[in-house]
């Protein structure tokens, strides 16, 4: 349960907490609801806020994730079966990113190849893979071997009419590689964020994720001494990050590994408080409304793709109506936004209705 309300709390910021925010400063903007905001957003380039986080902790609860259910898949029907349901899941949540981002709906030079959930399909197939023949060791191997070898080949291989070790946006090899080589559209002009090479460090991400996994898992270990490990190793992918970026910048947009240490560090901080509380001290009543979103959380980013949220939440409280709120007009809108999500999530939790690739 404390990782479905840890990926429930994830997409609650994906898709509506924001909104909420900017409600708070139409009402009152100090200091406190300010700096919430800033964190809100992505930094411009090298860096980290709470927006940064958003995305890696959820490809990082991808690779928790599927230690339980591929671990069951192998125990059921072999390998083989576990491999049939890699591929298809992988395959299907690509082709459903694709459609996320208009499909062919738009020019065909519009269609984007790589985004959110495309990435998020990428990192299961190869941890998916990496997970099913190789065991602990080779995990660890495979998983250094892409931090490592994505810092050496930013670091030392030269940008064809530049210098290597050059970080900046459009000067680095990651953009340099999307811009010559990734067909059709891209996120940031002529280079992605979700681009080429910066694949190979997500799927380290969803590694790193993938021991968290097998720490909760093991159940020679109590539930106390998993949430020691987990915090351990919080602490100490932060540190080693953080001391990474004085020569590998952490940086979003490329993925670097400084940044993917930093940002499954915090992943592995909040997974370690969310299994404190709700496993350990058993307090379970306020983590339920995450719960509802987290297990059906493809589900309910979909819904905010294809369905304006905030238009219906207007026909409850917009118009004239609104106006009677003055300041706090925005924010009541947003917590009806809120409101609908959470509700349609519980509809589906309380049926029992769970959609999945």
């Amino acid at each position: 349960m404390s990782l479905d309300a840890l990926r429930g709390f994830d997409m609650f910021w994906i898709v509506g907490a924001d909104a909420l925010v900017d409600g708070l400063r139409k009402v009152s903007d100090t200091g406190l609801i300010h700096g919430l905001g800033v964190q809100l957003g992505h930094v411009d380039w090298a860096g980290f806020h709470c927006e940064d986080l958003i995305f890696p902790m959820f490809v990082f609860i991808v690779g928790v994730s599927l230690v339980f259910s591929l671990t069951r898949m192998i125990e059921r029907e072999g390998r083989a079966g576990a491999l049939a349901r890699i591929f298809r899941r992988a395959v299907l949540m690509y082709v459903v990113g694709v459609f996320y981002y208009g499909g062919f709906a738009t020019p065909f030079e519009k269609i984007r190849l790589l985004g959110v959930l495309q990435r998020i399909a990428l990192c299961y197939f190869f941890a998916g893979l990496i997970f099913c023949y190789f065991e602990k060791r080779g995990r660890i191997i495979w998983c250094a071997g892409l931090l490592i070898g994505y810092w050496a080949l930013l670091t030392f291989v030269p940008v064809p009419g530049g210098t290597a070790g050059n970080f900046a946006e459009g000067q680095n090899l990651t953009n340099w590689i999307d811009k010559h080589y990734l067909p059709l559209r891209k996120w940031d002009g002529d280079h992605d964020p979700e681009g080429l090479l910066s694949t190979l460090p997500a799927i380290a991400n969803c590694l790193i994720g993938v021991f968290a996994g097998m720490w909760l898992r093991d159940t020679r270990r109590s539930d106390w001494t998993k949430v020691c490990y987990l915090a351990a190793a919080g602490v100490a992918m932060v540190a080693l990050g953080w001391l990474w970026n004085f020569q590998f910048p952490v940086i979003k947009k490329i993925w670097t590994s400084s940044f993917v240490l930093v940002a499954c560090g915090y992943s592995s901080l909040l997974l370690a408080a969310f299994h404190l509380v709700v496993e350990c001290w058993g307090w379970r009543g306020w983590a339920m409304p995450f719960v509802w979103i987290g297990m059906n959380p493809i589900t309910i980013y979909m819904l905010h793709n294809l369905v304006d949220i905030d238009q219906i939440a207007q026909r409850f409280v917009g118009g004239d109506l609104n106006k009677h709120f003055g300041n706090y007009g925005e924010l009541v809108v947003a917590l009806a936004g809120m409101a609908i999500t959470f509700g349609f999530a519980r509809f589906l939790y309380q049926r029992k209705i769970f959609l999945r690739l």
